[in-house]
């Protein structure tokens, strides 16, 4: 009997034991299935989430994310760091953001390739004039669904108008340049028109009678043995860059130059009066000899010199301007910035907006993951004080880094008078090509102002007619 009790006894205890391990055992594998399980179904996760791979293609912009004396700037920092900040908060697809700098002159040869191979890159971030012609083509999508009220309320509506074709929104406005006259304080001084001169952080703003004053003080009573050979302002035709500032002197009466339709209206009274003040400098003496073979960076090199007192320049030519003063290679003196006068006594002024756009790849869910990366982009806090490396568009940023940098809130200030240089017209790069063979042959005196104007309008509306047969906004 104790026999088979303390058997009995002996073979519970072991199925008992035996039973605490299994169950130790199958908890420890229910536990560690579990982990697994947690683990996979996060690796399962990500693997159920979608690849998307999108391409981001600048010209070179700005180096670094914020400044160029960061470790290893160079043109492609800023959206690589957006890159990596976008990805890592992006939940609707496992997202990958490639980006590649092309060279400004390649650009539309490259993209042409792209287009026509149907493998355009999914944003172009770009210079706005630049990439215009290519919503006529209807290479890229509108951008409208991603513009909120708050960014509405950010960006002066100026330069809304500027990225607004038809009636959509096709680029999101990152940062500008905006074009003025540069002038030498120092020469406007020693032809006593002191009283002419701003503040070195304003962009100060002359009437047309105060200006023809300005450039009369300059002709007569700048001291020849000082500034020997100096003409009171820079002009110049001989191709089309810096046209921007002579389709200015053409508005300086009025003209709107383009009407709703879209077509060159430079042809009446005002039109004519802003070709015939052109004129009236060049014949008066008011101006450099030979505007007709002289190009912008000639009148660049002129004003560097001291040889002329009042050019053209951005925000970009005169930091350059100032820092090639700094470094010795050019004359120190003071270069201060004013504005293109008008006779309605408001000045006239134009920008050169950059900001994304969207190409049409007929790929949805890339479409959609690019999208997504231009609005995050363009309105992540910190993301947007890149902006500062050009011009910002946005109020806010002007309010945070004013103290440092004081001019951006008078080029702030001054967006509300902004034009739209291009009117977003069809075919406005062929049309750059027109302007400057009329405006040699008025300087020649081949044509007089109104014949120039005319021959202008005819020929800049056969251009515009052509590419409207082709535009997707148009048709």
């Amino acid at each position: 009997m104790k026999k088979r009790f303390t058997l009995s006894l002996c073979l519970l205890l072991c199925m008992s034991l035996l039973f605490v391990a299994c169950s130790s055992n199958n908890n420890s594998s229910s536990n560690s299935s579990s982990t697994n399980s947690t683990s996979t179904g996060g690796n399962a996760a990500a693997e159920a989430k979608e690849k998307v791979a999108i391409e981001v293609w600048l010209t070179p912009q700005w180096k670094g994310v914020v400044s160029a004396d960061e470790e290893g700037a160079d043109y492609d920092s800023f959206f690589k760091y957006a890159a990596e900040k976008f990805v890592k908060q992006y939940d609707k697809y496992d997202a990958t953001v490639n980006v590649e700098i092309v060279a400004g002159d390649q650009r539309d040869q490259l993209l042409n390739v792209k287009l026509t191979g149907g493998t355009p890159p999914d944003i172009f971030f770009e210079s706005v004039f630049a990439m215009g012609d290519y919503v006529h083509r209807g290479a890229i999508v509108p951008l409208t669904d991603i513009v909120d009220d708050a960014a509405k309320a950010d960006i002066e509506s100026t330069y809304w108008d500027a990225v607004t074709f038809g009636k959509e929104i096709y680029f999101y406005p990152f940062q500008n340049n905006p074009g003025t006259f540069v002038y030498n304080a120092d020469m406007f001084k020693a032809a006593g028109l002191d009283q002419y001169i701003g503040d070195a952080s304003e962009i100060k703003t002359w009437t047309l009678d105060e200006f023809q004053v300005v450039l009369d003080g300059l002709k007569n009573n700048l001291p020849k043995d000082q500034y020997p050979n100096a003409s009171p302002m820079g002009l110049f035709a001989v191709n089309n860059q810096g046209d921007t500032w002579n389709l200015s002197y053409l508005r300086m009466f009025g003209n709107p130059f383009f009407d709703a339709d879209g077509n060159i209206v430079l042809n009446d009274e005002n039109g004519i009066k802003g070709a015939e003040w052109m004129k009236m400098l060049y014949d008066n003496g008011y101006t450099n000899p030979g505007a007709e073979s002289v190009s912008s960076n000639d009148v660049n090199a002129l004003f560097a010199n001291q040889q002329v007192a009042i050019s053209f320049t951005n925000p970009i030519l005169y930091s350059n301007t100032l820092a090639s003063m700094e470094s010795g290679n050019t004359a120190k003196f003071d270069a201060r910035i004013g504005n293109i006068p008008s006779a309605s006594g408001d000045p006239l002024s134009f920008t050169y907006i950059t900001g994304a756009a969207l190409f049409d790849t007929r790929d949805e869910k890339r479409m959609e993951v690019a999208k997504d990366f231009v609005k995050f982009f363009s309105t992540d806090e910190e993301l947007v004080l890149s902006s500062q490396n050009g011009i910002p568009v946005r109020s806010s940023v002007v309010e945070k880094v004013k103290d440092t940098n004081p001019l951006f809130t008078a080029y702030n200030e001054n967006s509300k008078y902004i034009f739209n240089f291009t009117g977003n017209v069809p075919g406005y790069s062929q049309l750059r090509e027109v302007l400057y063979p009329e405006l040699q042959a008025m300087y020649l005196g081949q044509k007089t102002p109104a014949e120039a104007v005319a021959s202008y309008q005819e020929k800049g509306n056969a251009v515009i007619q052509q590419n409207k047969a082709n535009s997707v906004i148009y048709q």
